[in-house]
């Protein structure tokens, strides 16, 4: 990670932290179940508010990082942009049904009933058919991703989302309809993209214009990453707090569906990262476009879940696993993308984080 450059005490020991919050989760969950019961209830259209807030937080400061004369021009790169469409849309609901078909139906067949295998199943099929919406900028802020291209990246996935999520998940799963909840995915755009990108623009435009540019980039950006962190940090203490008493009670049935999840996940990235690297993609563009394929829009596969099968159902369960195992892993190919930046040197452009 550029010699750990920039990096405090604290941010060298994240995995430290991440660690310690997973636990805290799911103690919380397990001895004060009230408090993730009072959460739940906060939520407009299967999105979480408090969740959605920490989100947002975590977003800003890449959208804070935003010129938007550069939008265009990363519109002018369309490498970058057709690799992650190809990944996410005509391979990862794929493989995704395949790996998890393996896992639950053959080889975990003496621990799973073929009922329960075929909920759990259905869960991951909804994750795969998702690719992220929100968390991805997060995951590009800290490989340090370039962000104009990452808003792109996610803009044009979330369109392809709205055509293609319920023809897939029909074709997968052989339903003969799917309910989509348009105004979960609205409302996570706007969450997600709409409000934190107008924020970071006016934030940008102001500072600029009363500090200048060499103190906001230099300087603001670089107290924002502590709010980074500490977002990421307390999205997990609430992520795993909803799940903990589950985990605590049936903590085998958990670690069987996070296998396959986990596999998945390595794959998609790998796939996506050796293709950009195959490609001479400059890393900037390279790490966010394997990891909108390697993470999840869960608030659309758990609304999907619930609606179809039931908010106690194998499936339901299954794309919370998703959630929950989804932070860890991707920290871990956010450190990947970092170690392996040199890979990339070769057909990087001169200026650093510029496509």
């Amino acid at each position: 990670m550029e010699k750990e450059k920039g990096l405090s005490t604290f941010e060298r020991y994240l995995s430290v932290w991440v660690a310690l919050c997973i636990l805290v989760g799911i103690g919380i969950g397990w001895l004060f179940p009230a408090f993730p019961a009072a959460l739940k209830k906060a939520e407009v259209a299967h999105v979480s508010i408090p969740v959605a807030i920490l989100i947002w937080l975590m977003i800003y400061p890449m959208m804070a990082q935003i010129e938007f004369s550069r939008i265009v021009e990363a519109g002018k790169r369309p490498k970058g942009l057709a690799l992650t469409l190809t990944v996410n849309w005509a391979i990862k609901p794929f493989t995704m049904a395949g790996i998890s078909a393996l896992f639950l139906f053959v080889l975990f067949k003496h621990w799973i009933p073929p009922e329960l295998a075929r909920e759990y199943y259905a869960g991951a099929v909804l994750l795969g058919a998702a690719p992220c919406t929100a968390m991805v900028f997060v995951w590009s802020y800290l490989s340090r991703g370039d962000p104009a291209y990452t808003l792109i990246q996610v803009s044009v996935n979330d369109l392809v989302l709205i055509l293609l999520y319920a023809p897939i998940v029909k074709g997968l799963l052989g339903l003969s309809r799917i309910y989509v909840p348009y105004d979960t995915v609205l409302l996570s755009v706007v969450l997600y993209v709409v409000i934190p990108l107008a924020l970071g623009y006016a934030t940008r435009r102001y500072f600029i214009s009363r500090r200048g540019e060499e103190w906001f980039e230099s300087i603001f950006l670089r107290r924002l990453r502590p709010v980074t962190i500490g977002g990421l940090l307390l999205t997990l203490v609430i992520l795993f707090s909803y799940q903990g008493e589950k985990i605590i009670q049936n903590p085998a049935h958990i670690f069987l569906i996070a296998v396959p999840l986990a596999i998945q996940t390595f794959l998609i990235f790998a796939l996506g990262y050796g293709a950009a690297w195959l490609l001479k993609v400059p890393h900037p563009v390279a790490a966010p476009a394997a990891q909108i394929g390697a993470s999840n829009f869960f608030e659309l596969a758990v609304a999907v879940a619930i609606s179809l099968f039931g908010l106690e159902s194998g499936a339901a369960l299954s794309t919370v696993v998703g959630v929950l195992e989804e932070v860890p892993i991707m920290l871990t190919l956010v450190w990947i993308a970092n170690r392996t930046k040199p890979w990339f040197a070769r057909f990087s452009a001169p200026a650093e984080g510029r496509v």
